[in-house]
């Protein structure tokens, strides 16, 4: 870890002073690192930390897979964006959320009014490394994952654009990608944009 790449931790009372009662969201594929990000920035910031994949099962008590079979994406999507609607009022706080949470126009619009988001960036070549091994990715289930994914990627990457910080993900220490964060939430928070448009 070089200098620049350190955790200013005198921003860090900066940072929660402006986020308020807002939640830092991670959003991304599967394999983008948000939960060990999260985990990282969480303990950074001193927040609870949250992935609504794990709540989504607490709620059910079903497991992801087990619910993509038993009910199908559809009620699954249903499902998730009722669990981080109500996980984004209970702030301040980081979550991690599911691939295709944040597809969804209603779950971007909740995210808006309360919290910020960060989408972590990865390339396909460090996203199939990180999910190759896991055999509890429902989308991934498939004759070609990679082709999954690279569709995946088309689909879902213009619109994780539209989140207020782009942090790339790739093969180095979480402390790294972490300080990344820490300093673009940080810019992104002193700019000014961090006012949020009323509810309508």
């Amino acid at each position: 870890m070089t200098a620049t790449d350190k955790i200013d931790v005198e921003n860090i009372p900066a940072v929660l002073n402006r986020l308020g009662r807002r939640t830092v969201v991670f959003v991304g594929l599967m394999g983008a690192g948000k939960t060990v990000i999260g985990r990282k920035v969480a303990a950074t910031l001193g927040l609870p930390f949250v992935d609504s994949d794990h709540e989504i099962e607490e709620v059910s008590r079903m497991t992801i897979p087990d619910l993509f079979a038993a009910y199908g994406e559809e009620e699954f999507r249903a499902l998730e964006r009722r669990v981080i609607a109500r996980l984004l009022k209970e702030g301040p706080q980081v979550l991690s959320t599911g691939g295709g949470a944040f597809m969804s126009a209603a779950t971007r619009q909740a995210v808006a009014r309360h919290g910020v988001s960060v989408w972590l960036k990865a390339d396909l070549e460090t996203l199939m490394q990180r999910v190759v091994k896991r055999q509890n990715r429902p989308l991934l289930q498939a004759d070609d994952p990679r082709a999954v994914m690279q569709r995946l990627m088309e689909v879902r990457y213009p619109v994780y654009e539209k989140a207020n910080v782009t942090v790339r993900s790739r093969d180095e220490p979480k402390e790294v990608i972490a300080a990344e964060v820490m300093t673009s939430l940080a810019r992104f928070l002193a700019d000014g944009r961090e006012v949020r448009k009323p509810a309508r």
